[in-house]
This record gives structure tokens, sequence and C-alpha cells, in this order.
């Protein structure tokens, strides 16, 4: 298992599509919180807001390094059907479940380092954005569970774009389902049913990165959820990566 795992993470960290999902998340949340920030100091020198809660939405703004710690995972394993190299993969890993797990160990470590590229974004930007419009970043006890969360999500998209892609194995499919489910369809129902929305995967994680919204489930409650639909996802990429031709 240990040489599968190595030569797993040795294509993760050969790979381009790793670096240009890294850069380009990158971008667009510093380029969102440019923007939060711009309008933050308008309201603190209204006095509609304060350096606490500005503090407190410019860390919380990467979570959406989420989405392409997802598109990553995805790619993990629908680049090998798309390349027809998934055959060969399963054959040097002596079985399909031994190949999954490691994809999926490898997957929450993308998801990690994602994570961790957020958690840097949002403090640099967070200290840096109140700092340039004059007032001290106020990283308090709910700044430091933000960004806890923030991580942990990240962690946790990463495997949940892997399984996808195991159920797709197209690339292009497998990316467009993620983007799909996490901006698009997720929203969408948690704002027409409220109720029956909190449970849904991405707004579930809005929870954990502790978004305000009142009607999201407590922390512990959307974890157990997020575990569910993780177990859910992965109980049904090994039963189709079971009986699936791979040739």
């Amino acid at each position: 298992m240990r040489n599968q795992m190595a030569a797993e993470s040795l294509k993760v960290r050969s790979s381009r599509y790793l670096l240009w999902l890294l850069g380009i998340g990158t971008f667009f949340v510093v380029v969102s919180n440019l923007g939060l920030l711009s309008q933050g100091k308008t309201d603190l020198a209204d006095g509609t807001t304060t350096a606490a809660v500005l503090t407190h939405d410019l860390v919380r703004n990467p979570f959406s390094f989420l989405l392409f710690a997802a598109m990553a995972g995805a790619m993990l394993v629908s680049g090998e059907y798309q390349s027809g190299y998934i055959s060969r993969s399963v054959l040097l890993s002596g079985s399909r479940n031994r190949l999954l797990a490691a994809k999926t160990v490898i997957a929450c470590g993308v998801g990690a380092l994602f994570g961790l590229l957020a958690v840097v974004v949002a403090v640099v930007t967070g200290y840096a954005g109140l700092r340039s419009a004059g007032h001290s970043p106020v990283f308090d006890q709910e700044t430091w569970l933000t960004l806890a969360g923030v991580f942990v999500v990240n962690v946790c998209a990463g495997p949940w774009g892997a399984f996808l892609g195991w159920l797709v194995r197209h690339q292009v499919a497998s990316v467009s389902l993620v983007f799909f489910l996490t901006m698009l369809l997720d929203p969408a129902l948690s704002r027409l049913v409220p109720s029956g929305g909190k449970y849904l995967m991405t707004i579930a994680m809005s929870s954990v990165y502790r978004d305000d919204k009142t009607t999201l489930l407590s922390e512990p409650f959307a974890l157990l959820v997020i575990a569910v639909w993780l177990a859910a996802a992965g109980f049904a990429a090994k039963k189709l990566l079971a009986i699936r031709d791979i040739t």
C-alpha cells in the first residue's frame, strides 16, 4: 500500500492541473476579498460594521477554495479514465479496492493543500486588509474557529470530488458536476427548500466554516451530515468500480 500511495502522490505532484487549480483559486479568492475589503472600508467609515465583523468576513471568504479542491479530486480519478491509464493503475495496485483507497487518501491530502492555502490567503488578506483600512484585525476565537472550518471543508472537498470522479469517470463531466452541485444545485435547493437544503453537502459545509445564515445546522451535526455524504459517495464508488469494465 505504501508503494501505491507513493505512486499516486507522484502522479499528483507531476500534474499541471493541480498548479492551475491552485493558481486560479487563489486569483479568484484574492479578487473577491479585495471586493469585500473595498466595501468594508466604506462600511467602517460609515460605522455600519466593525473591524471584528470585517475580519471574520475576510477570513471566511476563502472557503470557496473548496470548489477547486473538489475539482482537483475529481480530476485525480477521471483523468486516468480520460488517458486510458486506469487499467494499468488497477493492475499495478493489485486490486481495485487498493487503488480506490490510495486515491481517497491522496485526495484528502490534496484537499488539505487547498485548505492550507485557503488559511494562508485568509490570514494575509485579513491582516493586510484591515491594516490598510487603518484598523487592527481582530483575531479572536471566532476568527480561529472560522479558519479551522475553512480548512476542514477543503479537506473534505478533496475526497468528495474524487468519489464523484469514480461515479462519472469522464473528466469534463466530473468537473462540470462538481461545479453544478457546488455553485448551482445545492444553493438553489437551499433557497427553495431551506428546511431540507441544509442537509445538502455544500450547505452543510457552510455550517462548518461558520456562515452567518440562521437556517444552517449546528456544526457537530453538519460534520455528521458531511460524513454521511462522503460515506454514501464512497460506497457507491466502490460498488461501481467493482462491476464496471476498466479496459
